[in-house]
């Protein structure tokens, strides 16, 4: 049987508000660093990438369809894999 420490409910909340208090700084310290991340500079991309899809090869502004952002889900699978694997390309398939 696990071992567990117990307590009152009075020790219990004040644990809780603590960890309570600590999640909270940690939440704002992420919203900090997406912050930050968001704000990092864009670089101009020169290079002229082609992409296989569906309908033939496309350039990175090919992808965009006209829309101001494109969503990328990556996932890798190994050389003898004729597919991806279902719980990582499920997303993907819509």
């Amino acid at each position: 049987m696990t071992d567990h420490k117990t307590g009152t409910r009075e020790e219990w909340l004040a644990a809780r508000l603590e960890l309570l208090e600590a999640e909270k700084a940690l939440t704002r310290r992420s919203d900090e660093l997406a912050r930050w991340r968001q704000e990092l500079p864009w670089v101009r991309i020169d290079k002229e990438y082609r992409f296989e899809t569906d309908e033939g090869t496309a350039s990175l502004a090919d992808l965009f369809r006209g829309r101001s952002q494109l969503l990328i889900y990556h996932f890798m699978f190994g050389p003898e894999y004729t597919a991806g694997c279902p719980s990582c390309s499920a997303i993907a398939d819509g």
